[in-house]
């Protein structure tokens, strides 16, 4: 039986956790639009479920040992991210010129940028190789995996909001600085692109 009180506050804690999608969605609440950002924010609910599905299938056992896997999607994942920091960093100088009228990121770019972020997010990657398993009923391997699969996609959105909708605020009590807080961004994300470099495989227990 899956110990419900203490996988929800402790996953959806991982969840809230400051990671790149979750700048991502933030950004996008102070560019957007809270909608936006939760729009856009499918895109990484789109890719977690496959992952779930894979490491419900156990595949997930790639990531954790095999080094060469491993690697790529991590040197794959920081370089996406570098250069979507430096884009970041580039088009608040558009905004600068324009006071905010260019430079806003459409909903398929947001959406696009949330699912490749994803798909290396080193967060997701360790709660469903590591994280997932410890509450696994073995009794009922398939229906606990899809109820902890859904309860964390269920908070990785309300994440997202939390996240956006903070953004949002940001921009109301901050105006006309969005430039200086897409520049802030897009720093953040180089230093996530660099952290996830270093950044060591997921243990299976």
């Amino acid at each position: 039986m899956i110990d419900w009180h203490f996988f929800i506050p402790a996953c959806f804690a991982l969840n809230l956790a400051f990671g790149p999608n979750n700048l991502l969605a933030m950004t996008n609440g102070a560019r957007g639009g809270v909608m936006f950002a939760q729009k856009a924010a499918v895109g990484r609910l789109l890719v977690f479920t496959p992952m779930i599905v894979i490491s419900a299938l156990g595949l997930s056992v790639v990531l954790s040992t095999s080094a060469i896997v491993f690697s790529f999607v991590k040197i794959a994942g920081a370089a996406y991210l570098i250069w979507l920091g430096i884009s970041l960093w580039r088009s608040s100088s558009e905004l600068d010129k324009s006071n905010g009228a260019k430079g806003i990121t459409t909903l398929y770019q947001a959406f696009r940028s949330e699912a490749i972020v994803a798909c290396s997010n080193p967060k997701a990657i360790l709660i469903f190789a590591a994280f997932f398993p410890q509450f696994i009923d073995a009794n009922a391997y398939w229906y606990s995996y899809f109820l902890l699969g859904l309860a964390f996609l269920c908070m990785e959105a309300i994440a997202s909001f939390v996240y956006a909708f903070v953004g949002r605020f940001a921009t109301k009590i901050a105006a006309g600085k969005l430039p200086l807080i897409q520049r802030i961004s897009g720093f953040t994300m180089c230093v996530f692109g660099m952290l996830l470099l270093v950044s060591p495989q997921p243990q299976r227990n």
